[in-house]
């Protein structure tokens, strides 16, 4: 650590004074356009006289996806901004986070997790912080930029997330990032602490035939599970000494999860001919990624039944290897079409066996397999139209495959109109087939069926409304259970649900202004309908917010403050098994029907937006029933501040 902080910060300093704007062009000859009046951007001096550089305009500040979308840095402050204020830095409407920060979220909103036709690692719970492929970005910048995350936690920590990024060249990005975070929590032996190191490249020759983008990332998710509370009328009561939650008698007082990951990405291309707009386009992706989740409890618990040993040490091993190897014909006017063949092999494994009572093997210790697709991507894009299409096929001895298809029109610039259609059929997560651990009734070796889903999305965007609405067929839907019905022992195990279910969401979400004031409402309706109680939703979840914006102190800062109500109807909410990392479907406890209420002040002072926000402030008012899980209280009254700093340099 102390290393990586040394070479972060000297990386700012040398890097910091290693780029200089041209003013006459730009960065490497980038255009000398006025900038707006509300951009962000300082001025920079050349060499020592105090010349006036010209602001790089905001939308020289790039930001690409792996899909190649653009966007721009944003500094302003809205109510997105506060929304997005989170440790994973995005609008979490539809999560119910844990009491600590950085603990675990529940599903309110069905279908969080998009899934792949591959079998991933699994462990889903501790995977909201894991940054994935598709989380890492890249840059463009015309000089050097740094963000700068930090807010407060619940005790005893806080949150720091620094990034910096900087062209070298104009066609060559380098960017480094760290997100830390320790968090001690209310209750005993619920510490939080991760990290988050991402570092990545870009570049592209100047023809722009070659394209070049990478990127590595090295992750920690730790937490300490203490399992849920053990009497819900110490803490329904909170009476004194309850009302302190470090005297709230917990399941586990030394069980510690610890998820740990490192990948190394490439996405490059080739185009074959640099003058025709018409032309073949070679690519090439590769991933590498090695993970574990290890569980360790130095004094079992008979919560969890008996156990082989005296002490829990499970640890799951992952690791990932992928290739896919493309090419494409892009056009000037008929769009891109593209075919390609990849290469997914994996092994999942232990370091023991499982044997039964006869002496034969009932558990192995690894699932190794080696899975090849066939498939083509074409996308296209003119004037108000934009459609994109997948098709994959596994060409293995793995039945798989997946079918995307997706389209856009824009009317004008109040109607958007957006439909999306998935066939997707997936082999199973891998813990769903293996998992050994040191008690008895947690080590399975099964051969469940493919999972197929049939999704229908449709939107509608306008100024004053958007209207999302899915639809989605299961079949063969894989879950977890607890298998003795009794809340208080858990006997967690997959289960595959051989009937057919359907789901069903509306959500509606538009802004309402009016002078200085604005309320900002999304409303999310869900139904399912089933034979047995497996996907359990919330039908009502609504966030309202009713704010204020207005400047102050001679407009030097933009102020905004204001409230906001969160709801969701009562339903059965899943549970979370630490042991397994993961959510499981019960029936006997129903949380819900109590009012979230935070009040919030932000500032935004030039590139700085400062965060003030009373949590929960209605906690001890409307009654001590509000949960996260059965056994999880949400949490209670707290206040937290922060900011998020951007440097131009």
């Amino acid at each position: 650590m102390r290393f990586f902080l040394f070479f972060f910060f000297f990386s700012i300093t040398f890097i910091s004074n290693s780029q200089i704007r041209n003013v006459n062009g730009g960065l490497g000859g980038l255009p000398n356009r006025n900038s707006d009046a509300n951009d962000t951007l300082v001025n920079l001096n050349k060499k020592s006289k105090r010349e006036s550089l010209a602001k790089a305009p905001i939308d020289l500040y790039k930001i690409y996806t792996l899909h190649k979308d653009t966007t721009f840095v944003d500094t302003s402050l809205t109510i997105k901004s506060e929304y997005k204020y989170n440790l994973i830095r995005k609008d979490i409407f539809g999560l119910l986070p844990f009491s600590n920060e950085g603990h675990t979220y529940n599903t309110l909103q069905f279908g969080w997790f998009k899934k792949a036709s591959f079998p991933n690692f699994g462990f889903t719970a501790k995977h909201f912080n894991y940054l994935e492929v598709e989380d890492i970005n890249y840059y463009s910048v015309p000089t050097p930029l740094t963000d700068l995350y930090f807010k407060t936690v619940m005790e005893q920590g806080q949150t720091l997330d620094a990034f910096l990024t900087v062209n070298t060249k104009p066609n060559l990005n380098f960017s480094i990032a760290y997100r830390g975070l320790r968090s001690l929590g209310k209750y005993v032996n619920n510490l939080s602490s991760s990290g988050n190191f991402r570092f990545t490249s870009s570049y592209f020759t100047e023809d722009k035939r070659y394209v070049f983008n990478a990127h590595f990332t090295g992750q920690d998710i730790s937490n300490q599970e203490n399992g849920g509370i053990v009497n819900l009328e110490e803490f329904e009561t909170s009476e004194d000494p309850f009302n302190e939650r470090e005297r709230i008698k917990v399941y586990f007082t030394n069980a510690t999860s610890l998820l740990k990951g490192n990948r190394f990405f490439i996405d490059h291309s080739f185009k074959l001919n640099k003058e025709n707009p018409n032309s073949l386009v070679f690519t090439h992706q590769f991933n590498h990624e090695y993970k574990f989740f290890q569980f360790t409890q130095p004094t079992p618990s008979d919560r969890f039944g008996d156990r082989f040993s005296s002490s829990i040490n499970n640890k799951t091993r992952y690791n990932h290897l992928y290739n896919k190897v493309g090419v494409a014909y892009k056009t000037k006017n008929y769009g891109d079409l593209e075919f390609f063949v990849d290469d997914n092999k994996y092994n999942y494994y232990y370091n023991s066996l499982i044997y039964d009572s006869s002496g034969n093997i009932s558990v192995p210790n690894a699932i190794s397999d080696r899975i090849n697709n066939l498939g083509g991507n074409y996308s296209y894009l003119i004037k108000n139209v934009n459609v994109r299409l997948h098709v994959s096929q596994s060409i293995s001895d793995q039945s798989i495959s997946n079918i995307e298809a997706s389209g856009n029109y824009k009317l004008n610039d109040d109607y958007k109109f957006e439909f999306k259609y998935q066939k997707l059929n997936s082999l199973p997560n891998l813990n769903f087939n293996l998992y050994q651990s040191g008690y008895l009734d947690y080590n399975w070796f099964n051969n469940f069926k493919n999972e197929k889903l049939n999704q229908f999305e449709f939107s509608v965007f306008s100024k004053w409304l958007n209207i999302n609405t899915t639809y989605k067929v299961l079949n063969d839907y894989l879950y977890f259970d607890n298998t003795t019905n009794d809340i208080t022992k858990l006997t967690v195990k997959p289960m595959q649900y051989d009937k057919t279910i359907n789901y069903l969401s509306v959500k509606a979400s538009g802004e309402i202004k009016f002078w200085k004031f604005a309320i900002d409402n999304t409303v999310l309706y869900q139904s399912v309908e089933q034979s047995s109680d497996i996907v359990n939703v919330p039908q009502i979840v609504t966030r309202n917010t009713l704010y204020f914006t207005g400047y102050v102190f001679k407009k030097a800062m933009l102020l905004q403050t204001g409230v906001t109500f969160q709801y969701f109807t009562k339903y059965y909410a899943n549970d979370y098994n630490p042991l397994l990392g993961e959510f499981y479907v019960q029936n006997e406890r129903k949380i819900g029907d109590f009012p979230m209420m935070d009040f919030f002040i932000n500032a935004r002072v030039k590139q700085t937006r400062i965060f003030l926000k009373a949590e929960h402030f209605n906690s001890a008012w409307t009654g001590y029933d509000f949960y996260s899980a059965p056994n999880y209280p949400y949490r209670d009254f707290i206040v937290r501040f922060g900011l998020v700093w951007n440097f131009f340099q």
